[in-house]
């Protein structure tokens, strides 16, 4: 069993925050899949489905993004799997709006969803997509207000991002870490490249 699991905040509020939007891109793949989320035993909610033989689950942290990491130790011994079953999604303010990049494994970046997803683990090798939210009004001084605030004409390039992440959640689910690498190397740009 894979897991796509995505990192943002619950609740109304911060639907459409730039924070949210790995939890944004896990609906994108539910509506793709028409499938649903619904609340488990434990921290978060998920949507199971299959690619041919290939199960995976998307998983929804139900705390706030410090602690995603409590959700994600959970949602692994739930189901059994280990870190190389785990793909994470979160965005990124240092990449422009649009743009993503695949990141095997690392520091967090100074992001604090990930810092916990680290710490829970006891592992830096955990294999994520950062999608990037960062745009005109971001600069260091403001950058808790920013990842709080709304996307607005940014939608459309939101979904070409979301529509090739969704190629590497695939690969993910079907071929683990290797073919996830392949489908990569043939989406990248010069501007959009993986970093180990």
């Amino acid at each position: 069993m894979r897991l796509i699991l995505g990192i943002g905040n619950p609740g109304e509020r911060y639907q459409h925050n730039r924070h949210n939007v790995g939890f944004m891109f896990l609906d994108y793949l539910a509506n793709k899949y028409s499938i649903s989320f619904i609340p488990s035993r434990n921290d978060y909610y998920f949507a199971e489905h299959k690619i041919g033989e290939n199960y995976f689950s998307l998983v929804k942290p139900s705390n706030y993004v410090n602690n995603s990491g409590f959700s994600t130790i959970q949602a692994i011994s739930n189901y059994n799997a280990s870190i190389e079953d785990l793909l994470v999604v979160h965005d990124d303010v240092y990449l422009v709006t649009g743009t993503f990049r695949l990141k095997l494994s690392g520091g967090d970046g100074g992001h604090k969803g990930i810092n916990s997803i680290i710490y829970n683990l006891s592992s830096e090798d955990v294999v994520r997509i950062r999608i990037g939210v960062g745009g005109k009004d971001f600069s260091q001084d403001n950058i808790a207000e920013y990842v709080l605030s709304d996307f607005n004409e940014d939608e459309k390039l939101l979904n070409e991002a979301f529509e090739n992440c969704s190629l590497l959640a695939e690969a993910f689910i079907c071929g683990g870490k290797k073919q996830l690498l392949d489908v990569n190397s043939k989406l990248v740009k010069p501007n959009n490249n993986s970093e180990n």
